[in-house]
């Protein structure tokens, strides 16, 4: 998988605020990503996608 091509524009924005999960998103095998990506597709709003994200790490989403 490409990633820059074929992560959601949402996801991408979310893992580079988090580094603990864009850390951990790259140490998965491509079959992983992909199922993370495809769990991506119906969030619809930026604060679910960083709850998302902050879910891969175990991390509360930071409050802004």
């Amino acid at each position: 998988m490409n990633e820059l091509q074929e992560l959601p524009m949402g996801f991408g924005m979310a893992l580079f605020q988090n580094p603990a999960a864009a850390r951990y998103f790259e140490s998965l095998s491509e079959p992983e990503r992909r199922k993370i990506v495809e769990q991506t597709h119906g969030i619809t709003s930026k604060q679910e996608m960083q709850q998302f994200v902050s879910s891969l790490v175990g991390n509360p989403p930071a409050s802004y």
